[in-house]
């Protein structure tokens, strides 16, 4: 919605209305004006669509998410680095289901802009996994799987990393 400089800056002017509140003895406005400033600044580290999308995503709307993801128009300005990797991670895993190359491409491109959460990491990796698989690569596809196991500390993929493995073997 907003850029993410003007976020901060919306925040700043927030603090100092909160401040002034202070000053003239409304002790209660201001109080609630600092807290309020809270909301840009999260939404600095968190952008609002990908915030969206994920929701979207969770109730498997695809065409949703990629409504949210339409109203990104520049990530690179738009967004910080980490929600830059979070952008093409979920474009990566809308797409693994229609386009392999495409989804490939935004997997590597989230792995390297880097993702905050392991599972995140883990689950792209699969895919990955799955897109080498795909393509004869078993090398790299036993690699991947090995570092989606590593990032899998709750055994959440542990079903589909254990079937891949036995795909691989049928190679």
């Amino acid at each position: 919605m907003f850029h993410r400089i003007i976020k901060l800056i919306i925040a700043g002017l927030i603090v100092i209305t909160g401040i002034w509140q202070f000053t003239e003895s409304n002790i209660g406005n201001g109080i609630f004006l600092v807290l309020l400033s809270a909301i840009p600044i999260f939404l600095y580290y968190k952008n609002e669509f990908i915030l969206l999308a994920f929701l979207k995503l969770r109730k498997q709307d695809f065409e949703g998410a990629k409504k949210w993801l339409a109203y990104i128009k520049n990530p690179e300005t738009a967004l910080v680095r980490k929600q830059q990797g979070y952008f093409n991670y979920l474009h990566g895993i809308m797409l693994s289901q229609t386009n392999i190359n495409q989804s490939e491409k935004y997997f590597k491109k989230a792995i390297e802009l880097g993702l905050s959460m392991d599972m995140d990491l883990a689950v792209a990796k699969l895919n990955l996994a799955g897109v080498a698989m795909t393509r004869r690569r078993k090398l790299e596809a036993t690699n991947l799987l090995n570092e989606a196991k590593k990032l899998d500390k709750q055994n959440m993929l542990a079903d589909q990393i254990k079937m891949m493995k036995e795909q691989m073997k049928k190679l």
